[in-house]
């Protein structure tokens, strides 16, 4: 079932400041491992292909059976069909790649761009909505964006900070010049240079706070979203998240998809966040670099961006789905 929302927006008067789980719209809670992806069931294929060429990075799932895909080649939008594995181009890209994605229930797909910063796309008809520069520092590197009611919230790899689009009461997008930027202090030490640091975003199961990975030194930060401090989240005796990038919450579940890893490590939270005690580690045979993860029906859905082989017009990718 869907978690219980709340709104936010980036005042500090606010108390209850954000949505558990509220990334994708019609999310589902995954059940407690995975199998392989060869074992999926004969209605649903556990395989989905995509164009060659196509260099997927971020998913997102809606309501319905359909998953939506963005290319960090030309940033195209690639709608498939989770019954039938079939699918096509939604949305031609503006040249530029598109990276994490996150779907509203209004149909809208907001994009992080990488160096372009952020857009949102309508599903239904393709068109590009709004476009943000969201810094005008450098290096940029807009990763992964995650959706409240009341704001989309992107990261930045290369600058120690979160970038908020503030969203009206029905939904409205921002003018440009509405960005609103959270520096990251506290516990957070950020790499310099081009190295990832902040990637994957969600938030607390009780919706307190956000949670972002630090890429680059395997780190699970909490991070107050009115003042920017960080607290590095209890995780035990888990071994460091290297590599970690998509990040999904499902009530007190947390998965840490880890790329070059070829695994998701999965966590039980503490509702605050604040502390998250390790489960178990879910790979297949099928994961060629996984980047991140999506939701749908107790099935979770990896695009392979294969980032250990030389891309080409001619390299094949696909989607892994691991059923519960």
């Amino acid at each position: 079932m869907a978690p219980e929302h709340r709104s936010f927006a980036p005042h500090p008067t606010r108390r209850r400041l954000l949505t558990a789980g509220a990334a994708t719209a019609g999310a589902v809670l995954v059940g407690s491992a995975g199998t392989p992806a060869a074992a999926a069931g004969k209605t649903r294929p556990a395989v989905i292909h995509l164009p060659n060429g196509f260099r997927p990075e971020g998913i997102a799932v809606g309501g319905g059976p359909y998953a939506y895909l963005g290319s960090l080649g030309d940033g195209s939008i690639y709608r498939a069909d989770l019954r039938t594995g079939e699918g096509g181009i939604v949305s031609t890209g503006p040249g530029t790649p598109s990276v994490g994605l996150k779907l509203d229930h209004r149909g809208r797909l907001f994009v992080a761009g990488r160096g372009q910063g952020a857009r949102v796309v309508d599903t239904r008809t393709g068109e590009i909505l709004a476009s943000y520069v969201l810094t005008t520092a450098t290096p940029t590197f807009a990763n992964d964006v995650f959706l409240t009611p009341r704001t989309a919230w992107f990261t930045d790899s290369y600058q120690p900070a979160l970038y908020a689009l503030p969203l009206g009461r029905h939904g409205e997008l921002p003018d440009p010049d509405d960005v609103v930027t959270i520096t990251l202090s506290g516990d957070w030490s950020q790499v310099p240079g081009e190295v990832v640091n902040a990637n994957g975003i969600t938030s607390t199961p009780d919706g307190s706070a956000l949670l972002v990975v630090q890429s680059g030194v395997g780190g699970l930060h909490r991070v107050d979203p009115r003042t920017g401090v960080t607290k590095v989240v209890d995780l035990g005796d888990a071994a460091p998240l290297t590599n970690g990038d998509g990040l999904l919450l499902t009530g007190r579940t947390l998965y840490v998809v880890q790329n070059r890893q070829n695994a998701i490590d999965v966590f039980r939270l503490a509702a605050d966040g604040r502390s998250g005690a390790f489960q178990r580690r879910i790979t297949d045979p099928l994961f060629d670099v996984p980047t991140t993860a999506a939701a749908y029906r107790g099935w979770l859905y990896l695009p392979n961006a294969r980032f250990t082989t030389t891309p080409t017009p001619d390299t094949t990718y696909d989607v892994i789905s691991v059923p519960a």
